[in-house]
């Protein structure tokens, strides 16, 4: 394998992503996200054998959730570097032999049904890619539903602890994420928050506390957007700009921050005063 000489301070920043990411990885290992990190990372590294490890677990993580198309390319990224993987090998037969079984089950109507599925599929992506209405998606809606409609708090408090946003006011300093709001109210600790929106949402959590967050990679994106979303661009990695935020169902955060970069936006769950003391140090 190929690798570019790491300076010391590249070398130990790898490594921390890599003992971050596969906390994350072991905890969620269906998260194809965090997954691709690490390979990345090994990749950067050097670490053959655990850039190959890495494959087969991100081939298996979409077997899981029956994306065997892309199972399939990751198994086949290993057979160019292992053609003899044996593992792998038995892993493309047992996709085949599932192929077969589903094709046999649904002749007739498989592609009546796949064609639905799929544009049952792309009508939801645009639905949610293009709202019909001019509203701002900041995830009221779906935060409201997680918290009152489950009964883990009043409306009242709800009403109390969110903050209607004014695209329009200038933004001075950051803004409080609502799951702070509910701490500070003595309503819900952050912690019950933070794990109520990692199992809704299926966002990985990150303890930013513990990581380098890439301060000068923050100053890049517009302050405005970061402070009033409460959102920290915090690494890189490739290809990918690798986001925290304590709100991950924020479709115009995730709107404002895409338009100030070509780069894909991974996100992550953090906890709020994470965010704040980083902004903060990054927007001074």
């Amino acid at each position: 394998m190929d690798t570019v000489a790491l300076s010391p301070s590249e070398e130990a920043q790898l490594q921390q992503t890599i003992e971050m990411f596969e906390v994350i990885a072991q905890s969620q290992p269906n998260d194809c996200q965090s997954l691709e990190i690490l390979k990345e990372a090994y990749t950067k590294m050097g670490r053959e054998q655990d850039v190959i490890n890495t494959s087969k677990r991100i081939a298996q993580a979409y077997m899981q959730s029956g994306q065997l198309s892309s199972a399939i390319l990751e198994y086949e990224t290993v057979l160019q570097r292992r053609p003899d993987d044996a593992d792998v090998q038995a892993a493309l037969q047992q996709i085949e032999d599932r192929a077969n079984n589903v094709a046999v089950q649904s002749a007739g109507v498989e592609s009546t049904v796949s064609a639905s599925v799929s544009q049952s599929d792309t009508a939801g992506f645009r639905k949610k890619a293009h709202p019909a209405t001019a509203e701002i998606d900041d995830g009221r809606k779906t935060m409201r539903k997680i918290f009152v409609e489950s009964k883990i708090i009043s409306a009242g408090d709800f009403d109390l602890c969110w903050r209607t946003v004014d695209l329009t006011a200038p933004v001075a300093d950051v803004a409080e994420p609502f799951i702070l709001a509910l701490a500070e109210k003595k309503i819900l600790p952050v912690d019950k928050s933070l794990k109520l929106l990692a199992d809704r949402s299926r966002t990985a959590f990150l303890p930013l506390e513990k990581y380098d967050v890439d301060i000068d990679l923050t100053r890049g994106f517009p302050a405005e957007v970061c402070r009033r979303w409460c959102v920290l661009p915090f690494d890189r990695m490739s290809k990918s700009i690798l986001v925290a935020t304590a709100n991950p169902f924020n479709q115009q955060a995730v709107k404002d921050l895409a338009e100030a970069t070509t780069h894909r936006l991974l996100w992550y769950l953090a906890p709020p005063t994470d965010l704040i003391t980083n902004l903060r140090i990054a927007f001074r």
